[in-house]
C-alpha cells in the first residue's frame, strides 16, 4: 500500500523543517508537505490553519491521510476544509507543547496572563486528531499530566477527564534522523585518532535560551578555566535578539578559548564543528527529546546529562551510568574527569546509543502506523 501522505506544517525551520524533510526523503509513501515560514510562531498557532486551509484547497488535493504538527489549529484546519477532509483520517505530531513548555517570566502573554490560550490550542487540536504521537514518552506523560491541571484554571465545564481520551489515542514515534547528512560531512582525519596535542573542544549545539540553562554550562566552563585546565569552546546553536546576556559575558571571560561563538548558516559548517567537538556537557532544564543532543553524540561528542527530562529514555541509564550527573557539583567532577581521561573519550564512540533514531530505522514504522490508520 502507498499512501498519499499530507504533511502540514505551519513553523518550518529547524527540527520541524527536518523532521519533515527526512521523513518526505525515506518513507516508502508519497509525502507532500504544505508548509510556512518558521517565524512569528505564536502567530503561526493562531491564523496559520487559515492560510494552510486556504492552500489545501486551492491545490485540489486529496490525500489518504493528514500529519499534522502542534504548531497547527488542527480544528480550524479541519472546520476549514470540512467538505474535502470529511472522512480523511487525521493523526497530530507533537515536537513540543505549549501546556507544560516553560514560558519566559519575561513574556509579555504570561505578564497579562494570555498565555494558557496556545496550550488551549494544543489540547483542542488533540481532541480533534484520530491519532496523537509524541516524540517521547517522557514529553506524552508531561503533557497528559500537565493537561487537567491547565484545565482548572479555567471557571467551569472544565471537562478534565478528556486527557484520558487523549491517552487512549496516543502513543510514541521518536524523532527521526538523516544521519546520511552528516556521513557526507565525516572529515577525513577523525579527531578520535589525530586529535594528541590538541586541547578538548567543549559544545553548545542548542537554542540560545534560558530553559537550555546556559548558566550551569558556563558555570561549568568556568570552572575548568580557574583549575587552569586546558580547553576550548565551541558556541553554536540559534541565538535570538533577546537571548541571555550570559553568553557574551561568558565569551568575554573565557577569551581565546572560545574558537567558535554564534550559528553558523550552512549545514556543512554545523556538521564540521560536531565532529571536531569532544564534550558536550548537557544542562537543559527543558527537552522534550534532545534532537542538537542526538545530533551531536552520532558525531561523536562524549554527552554528560542530567538525570531527568527525556535524556534517561533517550540513553538508557543503565547502559550509559558514566553519563549521568545528579547536580552541577558533579557535572563540574564528570566534566573534569573526562578533560584529564581524554584519550580514553576520543577512543570511544557513543554514536551506537542513537543509531536507533536513524530515518532507515524509523521510516517504516512510521509509515506502518499511517497505513494502520488507514484501514481502520
Amino acid at each position: 500500500m502507498k499512501l498519499q501522505v499530507l504533511l502540514l506544517e505551519p513553523y518550518f525551520t529547524g527540527s520541524h523543517a527536518a523532521w519533515a524533510d527526512g521523513y518526505r526523503r525515506y518513507s516508502r509513501h508519497a509525502v507532500r508537505i504544505l508548509e510556512m515560514e518558521g517565524q512569528f510562531w505564536k502567530w503561526r498557532m493562531h491564523g496559520g490553519a487559515v492560510t494552510l486551509a486556504r492552500r489545501f484547497l486551492d491545490g485540489g488535493m486529496r490525500p489518504d491521510v493528514i500529519l499534522a504538527t502542534d504548531m497547527l489549529d488542527l480544528t480550524t484546519f479541519l472546520a476549514l476544509t470540512r467538505p474535502e477532509t470529511a472522512g480523511i483520517p487525521v493523526a497530530l505530531y507533537f515536537h513540543e507543547n505549549q501546556i507544560t513548555y516553560p514560558w519566559s517570566p519575561g513574556d509579555r502573554d504570561v505578564r497579562f496572563r494570555r498565555d494558557r490560550h496556545y496550550g488551549f490550542i494544543n489540547y483542542a487540536s488533540a481532541l480533534a486528531a484520530d491519532v496523537v504521537f509524541f516524540n517521547s514518552e517522557y514529553h506524552r506523560k508531561a503533557f497528559l499530566d500537565g493537561l487537567p491541571r491547565m484545565l482548572r484554571h479555567f471557571p467551569d465545564h472544565r471537562e478534565t477527564d478528556r486527557a484520558a481520551h487523549i491517552a487512549q489515542k496516543s502513543r510514541v514515534l521518536p524523532l527521526g534522523f538523516d544521519f546520511e547528512r552528516f556521513d557526507s560531512c565525516r572529515p577525513e582525519k577523525d579527531r578520535r585518532t589525530d586529535g594528541k596535542g590538541r586541547p578538548p573542544l567543549i559544545l553548545w549545539n542548542h537554542r540560545w535560551e534560558y530553559d537550555k540553562n546556559p548558566a550551569d554550562f558556563f558555570q561549568a566552563l568556568s570552572a575548568l578555566n580557574s583549575q587552569g585546565m586546558e580547553f576550548e569552546a565551541a558556541i553554536l546553536g540559534e541565538n535570538f535578539s533577546q537571548s541571555p546576556q550570559i553568553f557574551e559575558q561568558a565569551r568575554i571571560e573565557l577569551g581565546s578559548r572560545v574558537v567558535q561563538f554564534g550559528f553558523v548558516e550552512s549545514f556543512r559548517e554545523y556538521a564540521r564543528w560536531l565532529f571536531a567537538a569532544d564534550l558536550l556537557p548537557v544542562t537543559s532544564k527543558h527537552d522534550f527529546f534532545g534532537m542538537s543532543v542526538v545530533e551531536a553524540v552520532y558525531c561523536g561528542c562524549y554527552p554528560l546529562l542530567p538525570r531527568r527530562l527525556s535524556y534517561p529514555e533517550i540513553f538508557p541509564p543503565e547502559e550509559c551510568a558514566e553519563h549521568f550527573y545528579t547536580d552541577s557539583a558533579d557535572l563540574n567532577g564528570k566534566l573534569h574527569k573526562a578533560v584529564c581521561d581524554l584519550e580514553r573519550i576520543r577512543a570511544d564512540s557513543p554514536k551506537k546509543w542513537v543509531d536507533r533514531y536513524s530515518w532507515a530505522v524509523l521510516a517504516p514504522l512510521y509509515d506502518a502506523v499511517l497505513e494502520d490508520m488507514v484501514r481502520l
